[in-house]
């Protein structure tokens, strides 16, 4: 029963190795922000690295329900991941314009999950990539909005 789901699991990985290097590049901006717009973006950042880490969890007991393996080590996330590091030196509107392209790469990825998850009818796949897109979706058009002011 579970072998049909090790399309899935491998989907999975991948978007938690792409969570967690998102998770760091937030926490990065979180630390290195720094301007008119600091304590805006040091809040907003701290919300969405916390967001993340909750991901994080569900994406890799997700993995263990379809009785797969989570990968764990920083080596596989950067290897495996679809984000790339980022600069400590970038500018708010840099920062903001990195997120938003992590969001896309993490949209893309969320979609190759939910294909495999369509495959073998996994609702519960399908449950968390529904709400995790809904919810990108829309932090991606706030952060858009926010950095396309004059």
């Amino acid at each position: 029963m579970y072998d049909s789901n090790s399309k899935t699991i491998e989907a999975l990985n991948i978007l938690l190795a792409d969570y967690h290097m998102h998770y760091q590049k937030l926490r990065n901006f979180h630390w290195n922000v720094t301007g008119a717009n600091f304590f805006d973006l040091h809040e907003k950042f701290e919300e969405l690295y916390e967001e993340a880490k909750l991901k994080i969890d569900e994406i890799a007991e997700r993995i263990l329900t379809l009785r797969g393996k989570p990968v764990s080590n920083f080596s596989d996330y950067l290897n495996t991941s679809n984000i790339k590091e980022a600069e400590t030196t970038l500018v708010d509107r840099d920062m903001v314009s990195e997120i938003l392209k992590d969001h896309n790469a993490l949209l893309k990825q969320l979609k190759i999950v939910t294909e495999a998850a369509e495959e073998t009818k996994d609702d519960g796949t399908l449950d968390l990539t529904g709400t995790y897109i809904a919810e990108l979706e829309k932090t991606s058009w706030m952060l858009d909005a926010w950095n396309q002011r004059n």
